[in-house]
């Protein structure tokens, strides 16, 4: 499984006469015609005569010498690839890989691609070279015959080659084509056993939560009927259809919920719970942070109340004797829905009859933090819900466990953010617009990327930014948010903000999720070229949320990197989240566009699910249609796959929770 990095292509030689400077390396064979060593001490390097009919050339060795003058005999033939240049009136070649032939009538063996292995330190200090590994490799090679466990009809279907004749494809392969079919197989292998396991998770989730059917009652139709000011959108109508079939169909419901910033989330978790609600259950939900938690708890104060609904907010800095009355609330079951940061699935706490988690911003806490929600209750219904919109290929295997909505589109009246860049040059120009802006009755965020000043970095910090803006805007009421207070301060501060006591926010990127004051319409972000575009793209989606046009201003540093130029540029030029996403996973990488290592994202050894999505949603169909047709993989045709994939599905069960 230790496979070559690349290989080269030894198969285009010339001759020696014909030979001209190129970047690309070449070939040739020759008759050694003179072995030397000149220079002094360190200076000392081997220099070889080689010829053939067309002409004569130099090689030239300067480190390793002394190996390399064992590799030359005066009068034998040898085949040489490397990058020729022209020192005097020789072509010349430095350091060129070299073989032993009999005579030019065999140079055919040699033109074949050649493996480079990865390498590194602790392999030089070893003294493995590529060629011993090589030479490892083919001797294991030649001594095993790997079985196959793919079935005949996925090998027929793509055409791959069986897995023995593959590996001697990838380590001898005859042409590059060949190769690259064997390494297809290999990432297909692995996307279809991490499926297979997915496929296999859901359907014991599945058949798990037989009987638990949630019908729509008086509670969720007074609210959607009574309640709620405003009509839903097409999207937000599509996933409560989708979660009530869910509900109704006496399986366990492990939904995701996708939606752009802005689009709705929070009414169709509250329509969601109120389901478990109007049978007798409770809901809990669960935000990455205590403003966001909090910020659900009023949305759902706001709209639950006048419905008698009994809700409590269980966070990480209450004091002992509200804790004990919260989780007293919690165990009796007189509280029907808890909302809460991640102290919501402590050991502390038992639920008297949890019957749907709904957990806001998934890729924030984790899948091992989300199955120990789902511990709360007897395997209660799951709804995901993510305003990073997540790309398919993502979507695909850290959420293959989970049916995929997607709420399209924002409610209505809200207008397009108008996005622009300024430098600093034209900063007095920008404070114009804002001051011109607050004086009919607009608010603003101010976001820097640090709380402090760095000597590290030179960015603009939100403390020396505030001092600065209360010098600017004397009689502007100017607020300073930031994650180092406390949050009480922070809640005090953001109910100011949302309440109109507060014109202009200085903030960190604490306000990046949950936030949400309609009257707030200007956005100015310094240093924005430091932020990830999903991460600007949140910070956006705080504006816009009200009836008025809005404004994000991006203003960047002095200097401006490639991708950052790229960044700022995608921001102008769209509001869509999900191509704003797809454009942040290209530049990232799965693992910092999730921003965390516990987020249940598979490492793929050789696969990659951007460059390779075509293979991964192939393998993906194929493993879900097995698990349909023959879930314990009982079938003559399996029995092979089922021996390999056995001790591979007891790993993710693990990790997934699944006993």
């Amino acid at each position: 499984m230790f496979f070559p990095r690349r290989y080269l292509d030894k198969s285009n030689f010339k001759p020696i006469g014909l030979l001209r400077e190129s970047a690309e390396p070449v070939s040739v064979a020759g008759k050694v015609q003179s072995v030397n060593v000149t220079g002094y001490k360190n200076k000392k390097r081997l220099e070889v005569i080689i010829q053939d009919k067309s002409g004569s050339m130099k090689v030239a060795y300067f480190k390793g010498w002394k190996y390399f003058i064992n590799r030359f005999k005066k009068g034998e033939w040898v085949a040489l690839y490397g990058t020729a240049k022209r020192y005097g009136r020789y072509m010349s070649m430095a350091h060129p890989e070299v073989d032993q032939i009999s005579g030019p009538d065999d140079v055919d063996q040699f033109k074949t691609l050649t493996p480079i292995y990865p390498s590194n330190k602790h392999f030089s200090k070893a003294y493995i070279t590529n060629q011993l590994v090589a030479d490892w490799v083919q001797q294991i090679l030649n001594s095993t015959t790997v079985p196959e466990f793919l079935p005949d009809a996925i090998l027929d279907r793509y055409s791959f080659p069986k897995r023995d004749p593959a590996f001697r494809a990838i380590h001898k392969p005859e042409n590059q084509q060949q190769a690259n079919k064997a390494l297809e197989r290999f990432k297909y292998e692995e996307f279809f056993l991490f499926e297979l396991s997915m496929a296999k998770i859901k359907n014991i989730r599945i058949t798990r939560a037989e009987g638990k059917v949630l019908e729509p009652g008086e509670l969720t139709k007074k609210f959607f009927n009574e309640q709620l000011p405003f009509e839903l959108t097409d999207g937000q109508k599509n996933s409560l259809k989708d979660i009530r079939i869910d509900l109704q169909s006496g399986k366990q419901m492990n939904r995701l919920i996708q939606g752009d910033v802005g689009a709705g989330k929070t009414v169709v978790a509250i329509g969601s719970m109120l389901m478990a609600v109007d049978n007798g259950f409770q809901a809990a939900l669960m935000a990455p942070t205590e403003i966001l938690a909090e910020q659900h708890y009023h949305t759902i104060k706001e709209y639950l109340e006048p419905l008698g609904i009994n809700h409590r907010l269980i966070t990480g800095g209450q004091s002992a004797a509200l804790r004990r009355d919260i989780l007293s609330d919690i165990a009796g079951g007189t509280c029907q829905i808890a909302v809460g940061t991640h102290a919501i699935f402590q050991d502390k706490v038992e639920f008297n009859r949890l019957g749907l988690a709904v957990i806001d911003e998934q890729h924030r806490f984790g899948v091992k933090q989300r199955n120990e929600l789902l511990l709360k209750g007897d395997n209660p219904h799951l709804l995901v819900m993510s305003a990073t919109p997540i790309p398919r290929s993502l979507a695909m295997t850290i959420y293959s466990d989970l049916d995929i909505s997607i709420i399209e589109g924002l409610p209505g009246g809200r207008k397009p953010i108008k996005t622009a860049v300024r430098t600093d040059k034209e900063r007095p120009g920008v404070y114009d617009f804002l001051e011109g802006s607050i004086n009919k009755g607009d608010q603003a965020y101010i976001v820097y990327p640090l709380i402090e000043e760095s000597e590290a970095m030179d960015l603009k910090d939100a403390t020396m930014g505030f001092e600065k803006l209360k010098q600017r805007f004397p009689k502007f009421r100017i607020g300073l948010l930031h994650g180092r207070l406390k949050a009480e301060e922070k809640d005090g501060i953001m109910k100011r903000f949302s309440a109109g006591e507060i014109d202009i926010l200085v903030s960190t990127t604490v306000i990046e999720v949950g936030v949400d004051v309609p009257n707030a319409s200007i956005m100015i972000i310094e240093h924005a070229e430091r932020f990830g575009l999903s991460q600007l793209h949140q910070l956006r989606g705080r504006i816009g949320r009200g009836r008025k046009q809005s404004y994000c201003i991006l203003m960047p540093g002095q200097k401006l990197s490639k991708d950052g130029r790229y960044r700022l540029k995608m921001m102008i030029d769209t509001t869509d989240g999900f191509k704003i996403a797809e454009a942040d996973l290209k530049l990232r990488g799965p693992g910092d566009f999730l921003g965390t290592k516990q987020s249940g994202l598979p490492e793929f050894r050789f696969g990659d699910i951007l460059e390779d999505r075509i293979t991964l949603e192939q393998a993906k169909n194929d493993a879900w249609q097995i698990v349909r047709t023959d879930d314990e993989l009982s079938k003559p045709e399996h029995t092979s796959l089922k021996k390999v994939f056995e001790p591979y599905f007891k790993k993710k069960a693990e990790f997934f929770g699944i006993g």
